[in-house]
């Protein structure tokens, strides 16, 4: 078996392989390069599981971040058990090939309780004081203070939120780096995120990008460095690119004022209540999962979206079924935006009626994925000294919110989910074994076998 790193550059395109990215430049130079072609929807959770069983949602089950679990009456985004994706997962499909293959999966999602040998994912501690402490959970569990022994504790705060940076990626790739000089994995996954945040922000053309590309593609050489050091073959993938986008679309909002969507008052505050719900909407970047409690106003629905503007299609049985997401966990109704467009989980009307949460980077609480966390609110007079007195309060035992997102979602300015208009801007593969490619775009189902490939060289 030859030893196969994969590293998942999360917004990378063939289009920003350049002068930026000389290390990702020499690698598709000397070996291959092609376009990937992704899934709908293009986001993190169902990509990466089609990635590892080489199935679409429709057969693994993964329809998005997050949705609405049906017998529990709950939206939940960001679950961590493998036990949510069906499917033969690629570590099982290795060991029946050779029982000695073993995998480290090093933050890809899904990776608690799962059958790889190695995993390290985000976990914070929760005290009951209302702490968020940065922290990881590993497996196996000792693993977890080796790493933050050697590394410090991993940097939850600049994975994602309006303090984001290279920190979180750079002990990505260190932690990557230990555990295979320690363990010998015969496949690692790595999941770098760095270049997610700044095209979510600033969107692709912005100025900005260039360092952002010059920066995880210095973390990308590093870690090229340490597969040549073994002989290790290399394979950079993406899950999506990211579009410009100048139009949030207010699905559940529209909802509520057609008084389909429900809401119940807590302190003054409106939390959505979708069990009580005719329909609401499991917004997820470019795509929205329209669940319909009342089937008899499914088409009342469906014409209410279709009509708003940004939305490009509803997809509905039929049309689910032709995408590969026709399965219990999606939404009855599926809508995706226009190029430009984006859905939020807003649901309130007056701003001042938005749950507490709101303001806050709470990726669990809120019904929907939320990419305005990515910024601070530019309302605050002195944003850093704001941060720092509720940090200070929270060290001191007080209860404090951090309470510094902004809720104006047109601050965004880059989005995926849909499919991509130019290949170019689209999702990529990079290998270090050209011979092993075939000629035009990757389908993301192939991407399982293409490994399995790399390692067996078959």
């Amino acid at each position: 078996m030859r030893p196969t790193i994969v590293l998942n550059v999360v917004g990378l395109t063939p289009g920003m392989i350049g002068e930026a990215t000389p290390n990702l430049s020499r690698l598709a130079a000397a070996g291959g390069m092609r376009p990937l072609r992704t899934i709908l929807p293009a986001v993190t959770c169902p990509v990466q599981s089609t990635f590892l069983t080489g199935e679409l949602p429709s057969r693994h089950g993964i329809v998005g971040n997050g949705w609405f679990f049906r017998d529990l009456s709950e939206i939940f985004f960001w679950r961590q058990s493998n036990h949510l994706v069906a499917g033969d997962k690629l570590w099982d499909a290795g060991r029946r090939r050779d029982p000695a293959f073993t995998c480290a999966n090093m933050f890809w999602w899904y990776n608690m309780y799962s059958g790889a040998d190695i995993g390290v994912t985000p976990r914070p501690m929760y005290p009951a004081d209302g702490r968020k402490i940065p922290d990881c959970y590993a497996n196996p569990a000792e693993l977890r203070d080796e790493l933050t022994r050697k590394f410090g504790r991993f940097p939850l705060f600049t994975f994602w939120g309006p303090a984001t940076d290279i920190s979180s990626s750079r002990w990505i790739a260190d932690a990557t780096k230990h555990v295979r000089r320690t363990r010998a994995p015969t496949v690692t996954l790595v999941y770098l995120p760095h270049l997610d945040y700044g095209l979510q922000r600033h969107g692709p053309a912005h100025p900005s990008i260039i360092k952002d590309l010059s920066d995880i593609d210095a973390v990308v050489g590093d870690l090229i460095a340490d597969a040549e050091r073994d002989g290790t073959a290399v394979i950079v993938v993406s899950e999506y690119g990211i579009t410009e986008v100048s139009l949030p679309i207010h699905v559940n909002r529209a909802l509520r004022k057609a008084r389909l969507l429900a809401v119940r008052e807590e302190m003054g505050r409106e939390q959505l209540d979708p069990g009580a719900s005719a329909a609401f909407a499991v917004s997820d970047h470019q795509v929205a999962h329209i669940y319909v409690n009342r089937k008899d106003r499914q088409d009342e629905v469906r014409a209410l979206i279709a009509a708003m503007d940004g939305v490009e299609t509803v997809l509905d049985w039929e049309g689910k079924a032709a995408a590969g997401l026709d399965h219990p966990r999606s939404g009855d109704l599926i809508a995706v935006a226009r190029t430009d467009a984006w859905f939020t989980y807003y649901h309130w009307l007056d701003d001042d009626r938005a749950p507490d949460f709101a303001r806050t980077v709470e990726i669990h609480r809120k019904p929907g994925f939320d990419p305005v966390e990515l910024f601070l609110d530019p309302a605050l007079r002195w944003p850093k000294l704001s941060v720092g007195w509720r940090l200070a309060k929270r060290a001191l035992g007080f209860r404090s919110l951090l309470d510094v997102v902004p809720l104006d979602a047109r601050l965004v300015k880059g989005s995926h989910g849909r499919p991509v208009d130019r290949p170019e801007m689209g999702p990529l593969l990079i290998t270090s074994c050209p011979d092993l490619l075939a000629a035009g775009p990757v389908p993301a189902t192939m991407i399982k076998q293409l490994i399995l490939d790399h390692v067996f060289q078959t």
